[in-house]
């Protein structure tokens, strides 16, 4: 029984992970994300529970941003099954990228990673079996 709840809970965990992952993938390398100075991509925050970071403007002049993930690896591994995990954009434009606005389609780069949720548990789930021999 505590086997199997480590195991659910790494599944949880691994699967999450992988659903940023799918989010941050930028456009150049087949995913969704449009990163042009990478402020949109390195505002992603995560916390356990509900809620929204605070939305923050792209800081003025053409500086490039970069994302580590050590904040979201953080909050993801801190995490216990039943738990709520929020992941956000705080780039105040994040909703007009996703939905599209003033003639811009949209990227749906959050919606498209959130719809693989199933197939990603699945995959992480048969790894994990693969990896207890079973």
């Amino acid at each position: 029984m505590k086997e199997t709840k480590a195991r659910q809970g790494a599944v949880f965990k691994e699967s999450a992970q992988r659903v940023v992952e799918v989010m941050q993938t930028p456009v150049s390398q087949g995913g969704n994300l449009p990163v042009a100075t990478g402020f949109l991509r390195a505002s992603l925050t995560g916390i356990l529970g509900a809620g929204l970071p605070i939305a923050r403007d792209n800081p003025t002049g053409t500086g490039s941003f970069s994302y580590t993930g050590e904040q979201i690896n953080l909050v993801i591994a801190s995490a216990d099954i039943g738990d709520t995990i929020t992941i956000a954009y705080g780039a105040r434009y994040a909703r007009h990228v996703e939905y599209g606005a003033q003639g811009r389609p949209a990227r749906r780069f959050v919606a498209l990673a959130a719809q693989q949720w199933p197939r990603i548990v699945e995959e992480v789930t048969l790894e994990a079996k693969a990896r207890a021999g079973g």
